[in-house]
């Protein structure tokens, strides 16, 4: 599928009050990437923090753009750092869609969001201006009105400083959307992997009931499809449905435990 051919891209969907699901690719194969554009969904999330290539390994990372491409679907690609090099880097590949991880002022977050446009705020913006893949190599037209219109840089929020710092980071120049990290949220808080615990349900909601005010998307985690249904009522607009390797999982066990062995 040509570049010019992709459903819109997801900040005007987002904008237009619709809900994008998605599937974490966490084995980073450009064939999975294909089937997942196949199958419908509207992003693959590939996780560049805590797995992956280096966003440094253009060919690897480009591999896995040209695989999304062809079907349609959106990479969601989160950094493993607010670094405006790696925004710039990754931007210039080809990447529309993008969130910063452990973010926590919103001094960090307006330098990387910054980074990913030509114009900013009114102002000059931090974008290199070259001719890279997302330009197509110089044959792009209307290139730096383009990008700026479609880049979408969210942050995720997972840990004790953000939620105090959340009225600052909404009100960030051009933020795409907050995704809620409740894992890492609960390390911050004290209480590891405890999600169901009052203090980390408490933050979680504080960080979607403030997004919304704000008239900024919150993303998330589901957990089964009541609670990604029960999020979207709660309107969550990026949901993430699961993982490859637990699709597999899932999938493999179902399948040994139906076994009647001889």
């Amino acid at each position: 599928m040509a570049p010019s051919d992709r459903p819109d891209h997801p900040r005007a969907r987002l904008a237009n009050d619709e809900v994008l699901l998605g599937v974490l690719d966490n084995t980073y194969d450009p064939s999975l990437v294909e089937l997942y554009g196949e199958l419908g969904l509207d992003f693959v999330w590939l996780d560049l923090e805590h797995a992956g290539p280096s966003p440094w390994d253009a060919p690897a990372v480009e591999g896995l753009l040209r695989a999304a491409e062809r079907t349609g679907i959106e990479p969601l690609v989160r950094l493993p750092s607010t670094d405006p090099s790696v925004v710039r880097k990754l931007r210039d590949a080809g990447v529309r869609a993008m969130f910063l991880p452990r973010v926590e002022s919103a001094e960090e977050v307006e330098r990387a969001v910054k980074a990913a446009h030509f114009r900013y705020d009114g102002g000059p913006g931090d974008r290199g201006l070259a001719g890279p893949r997302a330009r197509r190599w110089g044959l792009k037209d209307d290139y730096v009105a383009t990008e700026d219109e479609e880049a979408l840089v969210g942050v995720t929020i997972e840990t004790q400083a953000a939620v105090d710092n959340l009225d600052e980071i909404l009100a960030v120049p051009e933020l795409g959307f907050v995704f809620i990290g409740p894992l890492d949220l609960s390390v911050s808080l004290g209480h590891p992997d405890e999600l169901d615990h009052p203090d980390v349900a408490e933050a979680v909601e504080t960080v979607r009931q403030k997004a919304t005010e704000a008239g900024v998307p919150v993303g998330g985690l589901g957990f089964g499809m009541d609670d990604v249904n029960e999020k979207v009522r709660a309107g969550y607009q990026l949901v993430n449905l699961g993982s490859t390797t637990g699709a597999l999982r899932g999938a493999v066990t179902g399948w040994l435990d139906g076994y009647e062995s001889p």
